[in-house]
This record gives C-alpha cells, structure tokens and sequence, in this order.
C-alpha cells in the first residue's frame, strides 16, 4: 500500500526520475532532451531546495517515491531566487541559445526568462504547484491526497489562491483539476492554467 510522507534530501534523485517519466504532458520524455535533467531542474528539484516544507511524496512498501507534489506558496519570490541563485547554477550545463527553435532550446529559454513579475496569476493566485505521479499510482486518490495536503498547509499559512500552469495535451490532468474544484485561468499560448482561492 503507498502512503504519502514529507519529502527528504534523500528522495531528490527520484525525483528527478519521476519527473522525467512524467513530462510528456503525463507520459515518458526520456530521452526526449539530450539531457533529461532538464525537466526535473525546472519543475520538480528547485521548490525542494526552497521550500522542502512544501513538498511530500508518494512512497510504495519498498521505500520506492513513485510520485510527488512540489509548490512554492509565493510565486514572486521563488521566480527571483530561481533566477538569482538556482538557475546561474545551470547555466553552464544548459546554454542558451539566440533563436530558441527545438522544444529543448524553449524548455531551456523558460529557465532564463523566470523574473517576478512574469507570471500574470501570482498576483491573485500567490502560490503554485507541480504534481506529478507514476501510472502504478493512479486511481488510488492519491493525487487528491497530495492535493489536499498542500492545500490544508497553504491555508494553515494564510496564503490566499494557487494557480498551476500544464500541457494542454495532459487531458486527463486538467479533468483532475477540474474535479477538485480548480477554474480555467489566462494562460499564455500553448499553455492550460488553473486557480483555486482559499477561504
């Protein structure tokens, strides 16, 4: 039976992992990147590096993570530590190049182009969230657990909404979102977003 637990520094590797295997709006991107560090370097490992109390896993009776929720419960803030402390890390490993043309190179200019102030929900939805769970774990109402753990501990801090942002393609994700009470937000092109406010 898989339960879910506070994440530790030990579960940053499996991370990475279930990200990658996650990635492609829900399926398997290895291999997809010439590195496939890159998704879990965006979306997954930095809200750990800064908010480790906002994030928790999914973890089978083998001691296996399986799946995670990661968020941030100040968008602002977290896009300028990223773009001042965890991404100037990484440079080096992703450059950037002039005309970003691959879906790696855009993947690649949306780490650069993090700034407060760029994304237009954070204003009204302060935080954000990235969850992301293995096919072995679906159906068991353990993505609305994460969920709920999240949302139980942003409202014990007073944070009033949380926005997310996701591949339009992910159709079952946003019928998820949808279930949960989340609404359609503005989203740039090529993008799908949610919000919730919270009492």
């Amino acid at each position: 039976m898989s339960r879910i637990r506070p994440y530790r520094p030990s579960d940053r590797a499996a991370l990475y992992d279930v990200c990658v295997r996650t990635a492609d709006a829900g399926a398997d991107a290895t291999g997809i990147f010439s590195d496939d560090s890159l998704w879990g370097d965006l979306f997954a490992v930095p809200y750990v590096e800064r908010h480790p109390d906002l994030a928790w896993v999914v973890e089978t009776d083998d001691e296996r993570v399986i799946g995670y929720i990661v968020a941030t419960d100040d968008t602002d803030a977290f896009a300028t530590w990223f773009r001042d402390e965890w991404w100037p890390r990484r440079q080096e490993r992703y450059p950037r190049v002039d005309e970003p043309s691959t879906r790696e190179d855009r993947m690649i200019e949306y780490g650069y182009a993090q700034a407060p102030g760029r994304d237009a929900n954070a204003e009204e939805y302060p935080a954000h969230l990235h969850i992301d769970l293995l096919p072995e774990t679906q159906g068991q109402g353990l993505g609305r657990q994460l969920i709920e753990t999240l949302f139980s501990e942003l409202r014990r801090r007073g944070v009033r909404g949380l926005h997310l942002g996701m591949d339009p393609n992910n159709t079952g994700a946003a019928a998820f979102y949808t279930r949960l009470g989340m609404t359609p937000l503005p989203a740039e092109p090529g993008g799908q977003s949610f919000g919730v406010t919270f009492d």
